[in-house]
């Protein structure tokens, strides 16, 4: 059953909202059918019980030799049969008559009557057929006039365009259903899409606070908790930035102290280590800011970045140019940051040149609607189940990734982050033949 439900909150309102109407249109007709039978019986036993009693009436008038000849003449309703016999065709010993007919037609009533106008004798049966109703009405000279009544099946659709106004009464409800249930859920919808804008921009525009009460509660607490976010934010991009402000300071007082140091060795491992925790904290600032989260996106070319990232790779390792290669269309524009995403491929592409000793960067357009961009190297690649935890902050694998190569292990973390903004993500894969392989995607 859980299969066979729509997904959306609007096809599931709409379903279950159309399954009540349905329901309620099956009841009414159910009611309507019922009423229409109910009044046909009605007045079909009427119609038969005044024919048949207008009927003896005629015949009582009219001498035996002529009964038969003036009954062949009357115009009798369908389902009722009459005929002039010498004998009953209803008998005692047949089963008895059917109770609704029976209650209907009133047949014993005749017996009240005037008395020039009673029956000798009245005998009422039913037959071996059911639902047929047979009497006997004895005159008082001779013969008798034997009644088979038979009602014919009630039509509870008499009218022939009842059922086509009820399908067009039962489309237009369910059309003005649909539509309803859709402005209905709007909000719900644009609710999840501020929440997915705001995943990849804390600076994405505020909900309207406006419609129905629980709409607009539910668009202020949004944008109570957007702005929260923001703030937090901010007040931990300044946190770090004062932190990485005030620890500049000692560290250039103690470059300018290891340049007195007489031993030179000792000298040049204390400037090496500074210098690297210079580099983390510039790392560590860029990674926490997130300066391009306030790039505007724009259409961009990014096979011409693409390429551009690969040129300046191969331009700062000649000795590599033959290993970083490019494949893809011409030209694929999308919109996204610039820079951002400039910065994301040069990191893909310099940890597949640093750890694998190549790049080859191949974009393709896949469906629906998704761009893949792929980076392959020759490298030792990342045991299984380091694949994922290579993404945290300063994570470094030795196994792979050694020192001695430099970074600060936020170079995946970074990637990460800003494809993730733009509505992709990159995941890493060991290739069969040797290697990793860094595939990013976002939307077309």
């Amino acid at each position: 059953m859980k299969r066979l439900l729509p997904r959306s909150l609007a096809g599931r309102t709409a379903l279950f909202l159309l399954l009540g109407l349905v329901l309620v249109q099956v009841a009414g007709l159910t009611i309507h059918a019922l009423d229409r039978v109910d009044l046909q019986r009605f007045q079909q036993g009427r119609e038969v019980s005044q024919r048949s009693y207008a009927a003896w009436r005629a015949l009582l008038a009219t001498p035996p030799d002529r009964r038969a000849a003036v009954l062949a003449d009357l115009d009798l309703p369908q389902g009722l049969r009459a005929t002039y016999d010498a004998e009953p065709i209803a008998r005692l010993g047949n089963p008895p008559p059917p109770v609704p007919v029976n209650r209907l037609l009133r047949v014993e009533s005749v017996m009240s009557a005037p008395p020039r106008l009673r029956p000798r004798e009245v005998i009422v049966s039913g037959s071996y057929r059911p639902g047929v109703l047979l009497a006997s009405l004895r005159f008082q000279d001779q013969g008798w006039l034997n009644l088979r009544i038979e009602l014919p099946p009630p039509r509870p659709w008499h009218s022939e365009t009842f059922l086509a106004s009820f399908l067009l009464m039962t489309l237009a409800a369910g059309g003005l259903t649909l539509w309803a249930v859709r402005r209905l859920t709007r909000p719900v919808r644009d609710l999840a899409d501020a929440a997915d804008r705001l995943g990849r921009d804390v600076n994405a525009p505020p909900l309207p606070e406006n419609g129905p009460t629980e709409v607009a509660t539910a668009a202020h607490a949004f944008n109570t908790m957007a702005e929260r976010i923001r703030r937090f934010v901010s007040d931990r991009t300044q946190m770090l930035a004062a932190i990485g402000h005030d620890l500049k300071t000692p560290i250039t007082r103690l470059k300018l102290r290891a340049e007195l140091l007489d031993d030179d060795e000792q000298r040049r491992k204390i400037i090496a280590d500074l210098e690297e925790m210079e580099a983390m904290i510039a790392a560590t600032l860029a990674f926490a800011r997130d300066d391009a989260a306030a790039e505007p996106s724009v259409p961009v070319d990014l096979a011409a970045l693409c390429r551009t990232v690969l040129d300046e790779a191969a331009d700062a390792n000649p000795e590599l140019a033959e290993r970083i290669t490019f494949a893809g269309p011409e030209h694929l524009t999308v919109r996204a940051r610039p820079v951002a995403m400039k910065r994301a491929l040069a990191n893909l592409v310099g940890n597949a040149i640093a750890y694998g000793g190549s790049a080859r960067l191949s974009l393709q357009q896949a469906p629906p609607g998704q761009i893949r961009i792929a980076v392959d190297d020759d490298g030792p690649g990342v045991p299984v189940e380091e694949l994922e935890g290579v993404f945290q902050p300063f994570r470094r694998l030795e196994s792979s990734r050694n020192r001695e190569t430099g970074g600060t292990g936020l170079g995946l973390p970074i990637a990460r982050n800003i494809l993730r903004a733009h509505g992709g993500d990159v995941v890493l894969s060991n290739r069969p033949s040797g290697g990793l392989t860094a595939l990013a995607t976002m939307p077309a």
